[in-house]
């Protein structure tokens, strides 16, 4: 009976041990100013780049930012995609950017620009908001709550802060 009991409380402590252990590479989006927030997330799955596509706001047309998912979980920004340089878009190269003009269509590419996370806000405006991985697209308007703000980051989730997370999935 005792070695019963032994290797079902073996068995109990090496599932919650492995529940917690993480393992799954992630793009992450948590909630910021909020005591408990929920983890909001999409697998990396056979590719570390995405995009996020937005329309802008005051031109009303699109924006791609395209980044990779680092082996260290940094996020390096490799170009962003734009058709006018109006308010709000450079129009020029800075110290460590390449610009190119080419079809219509401005392309700023980063030479090692790299972040451990950057912060999104979701916009209470009727605009295109998207997160492009591989080929498939995530509504984040539809995902994500609007005028709120989100700490985007890569991490590697546990199975347990998966089940406490929202995976977000197209729509």
């Amino acid at each position: 009976m005792k070695k019963i009991v032994l290797i079902v409380l073996s068995v109990i402590c090496a599932s919650i041990i492995l529940c917690n252990i993480p393992y799954e590479r992630t793009i992450t989006f948590v909630e910021t100013r909020s005591e408990s927030p929920t983890i909001y997330y999409k697998q990396l799955e056979d590719s570390d780049e995405f995009q996020i596509i937005y329309t802008h706001s005051i031109h009303l047309t699109d924006v791609y930012e395209n980044y990779i998912a680092l082996p260290s979980n940094a996020i390096q920004l490799l170009s962003m995609e734009y058709s006018d340089v109006a308010i709000g878009m450079p129009g020029y190269a800075e110290e460590g950017q390449t610009l190119h003009y080419e079809n219509g269509i401005y392309k700023l590419q980063y030479d090692d620009a790299k972040v451990n996370n950057f912060v999104l806000h979701i916009g209470n405006v009727d605009y295109r908001l998207d997160l492009q991985h591989k080929n498939e697209t995530v509504e984040l308007k539809k995902n994500l709550t609007r005028g709120k703000s989100y700490d985007v980051q890569i991490q590697k989730l546990s199975f347990y802060e998966k089940m406490k997370g929202v995976e977000l999935n197209e729509q």
